[in-house]
């Protein structure tokens, strides 16, 4: 889990000695057993903790091997991830590593999907693979990495039918500030983030003097974990401590439903806990937290198997059916895209699978396509697990821009795909410079900022002119925005995004990025910039717009600064030059 830094005054002590081991005596290596209700008990199979422990073992010599850490972008890490897929792999997973560009230490998400299920129905299991640089990380976060590996594999070798498609997901630079994950979700379209139905993060599920916590634990999201625990009588709580500190952060803010379950990481175990869990109060959750003895024997079996045992109910209550398997099909365009001038036309292959069940006769059709455009099936209809050509007709007079076509299949059920349509200018190009007061210099308006945002202020130089847009610079926890609705005409041939931004910290750290500043076009991230990439003076930033041709969108910088040491975001002489 991603470490916050203390502030002055901050009446929480980080670390606390405590004694409890895995291994060191018969009754630490076995776990309590687990009474689970008869109905919970028979939904799901049980999780062999030994299994788990034996990854665990494996990814602790991996650490020992490569200089104590697993640490993102080290050997360590990637000699994880190689373990970690080869095993999906061996299952049957569908298995892809996602290369994160922006990370603070450049490296690889594992994404790995069980190809059953349909496909626009997802339910995601999350956990990050890599540790600090001071230790093996086998509690944070093997045990959350092995915990999902573990019901992977039973998942895999269990084959039940499927109401939902289960994607598992193993991040990447989670401790240098969730950045894997917010790369992957800043990766996937609206119609993919729409897919999938539910996020569950598993970060420290083993702490040794460890608590029963579960993410959002009121919302619906977790009812299934809730249910499981509360089968045991465990009374688990809100993870207060974990708040928007791992990557159930990301995804809730990419406006996805999240849950999970935690241990606890550096927070003291209360009294009123302690009774009902045992444990000892006073006692940090896992005395080892970020620190070089998180190996195998920092990891209670008991929370572990408790933890194994309530993702594997999740699993089969969200996405595993009975009885005989539901006819299912999934739909898929390739490719994604097409642009098309008006009076031609272009082609896409539609695809369809039988996801569950018998194949079907599936009826194809699509919606949303502009004025003087039609949309066409060659055939009109398929078996599922055949194809069809797409073709897509403009008129001399079709509308210019870029448009989402949404292609659905019908059958017994209904599922969808969606195709990204630009209709090319005819003639002529309504160019020039689209930014009002692009220096600031005439107040604020058209722009939408936060309270002395835009200012004249002397601490910070302006790039040009008296007035800028300083966002944070408080030292202190904050959040400003600046923001302009824009409209961009269609049928040019460039639209270049522009904005010079100066990066003053204090921060000093070379590693960790404690203040973003992000920039978005709609719900897109273009960019995100840090206290990393402080500098001296100004540096200009460019982006290509054309995918916004012919569309009204809000540009908008977002600074969000931690609770200690300022970070200073200046911008000045933002322009959209289009021509």
């Amino acid at each position: 889990m991603r470490r916050r830094t203390p502030t002055a005054g901050l009446a929480l002590a980080l670390f606390a000695a405590v004694t409890a081991t895995l291994t060191t005596t018969a009754a630490s290596a076995a776990p309590a057993p687990v009474s689970a209700a008869p109905a919970l008990a028979a939904a799901a199979p049980d999780i062999s903790v030994t299994n788990v422990q034996a990854h665990l073992t494996q990814l602790n010599t991996i650490a020992t091997n490569n200089g104590g850490t697993r640490r993102a972008g080290s050997a360590g890490y990637t000699a994880s991830v190689s373990y970690v897929k080869s095993k999906l792999q061996a299952a049957g997973y569908t298995v892809t590593e996602q290369y994160c560009s922006t990370c603070t230490y450049p490296s690889n998400n594992l994404i790995a999907e069980w190809p059953q299920g349909p496909a626009d129905q997802v339910v995601m299991f999350g956990a990050h693979l890599d540790s600090v640089s001071a230790g093996p990380g086998i509690n944070d976060n093997g045990s959350g990495s092995a915990t999902l590996l573990e019901n992977a594999l039973v998942l895999a070798q269990q084959n039940p039918s499927m109401t939902k498609r289960v994607r598992f997901a193993w991040w990447t630079d989670e401790e240098q500030g969730l950045n894997g994950s917010e790369f992957y979700v800043n990766q996937l379209s609206a119609t993919q983030k729409s897919y999938i139905k539910g996020y569950y993060n598993f970060d420290m599920v083993g702490s040794t003097n460890g608590g029963y916590f579960i993410n959002r634990i009121t919302s619906t999201t977790a009812a299934p974990l809730k249910a499981y625990w509360d089968s045991l009588n465990l009374q688990p709580e809100e993870n207060v401590e974990g708040q928007g500190r791992s990557d159930d952060y990301s995804f809730q803010q990419g406006g996805i439903p999240t849950s999970g379950y935690a241990a606890g990481a550096s927070a003291r175990k209360t009294t009123a806990q302690a009774a009902k869990w045992g444990g000892t109060a006073n006692v940090a959750y896992d005395s080892c937290y970020h620190r070089s003895c998180d190996t195998t024997s920092n990891v209670s079996a008991t929370v572990l198997n408790r933890s194994a045992d309530g993702v594997a109910y999740a699993i089969w209550q969200l996405a595993v059916g009975g009885g005989t398997p539901t006819n299912d099909f999934s739909v898929a365009v390739s490719p994604t895209s097409g642009s098309v001038a008006p009076g031609g036309s272009t082609t896409a292959t539609v695809t369809t699978a039988t996801t569950s069940g018998s194949a079907q006769t599936v009826s194809l059709s699509a919606t949303g396509a502009p004025s003087g455009v039609t949309v066409s099936f060659s055939p009109s209809s398929v078996t599922s697990g055949g194809s069809a050509t797409m073709t897509v007709s403009a008129s001399a007079t079709a509308t210019t821009g870029t448009f989402t076509i949404t292609v659905t299949g019908t059958g017994s059920v209904t599922r969808s795909a969606a195709y990204t349509l630009t209709v090319t200018g005819a003639g002529g190009c309504t160019g020039g410079q689209l930014i009002g007061n692009s220096s600031f210099e005439s107040g604020s308006a058209p722009w939408t900022a936060s309270s002395g945002v835009i200012t004249n202020s002397s601490s910070q130089a302006a790039r040009t002119g008296s007035y800028k847009a300083w966002l944070d610079g408080y030292g202190s926890s904050h959040t400003d925005t600046l923001s302009q609705s824009v409209s961009i005409p269609p049928g040019c041939a460039s639209y270049t995004l522009s904005f010079w931004l100066h990066i003053d910290s204090a921060e000093t750290t070379t590693t960790v990025a404690y203040d973003k500043l992000t920039v978005q076009v709609g719900s897109t991230t273009l960019a995100t910039y840090s206290n990393l990439n402080k500098a001296s003076g100004y540096a200009q930033r460019s982006f290509n717009l054309a995918a916004y041709a012919g569309q009204t969108v809000t540009l908008k910088w977002t600074g969000v600064e931690d609770a200690s040491l300022q970070t200073s975001f200046v911008i000045d002489d933002v322009t959209l030059q289009v021509g």
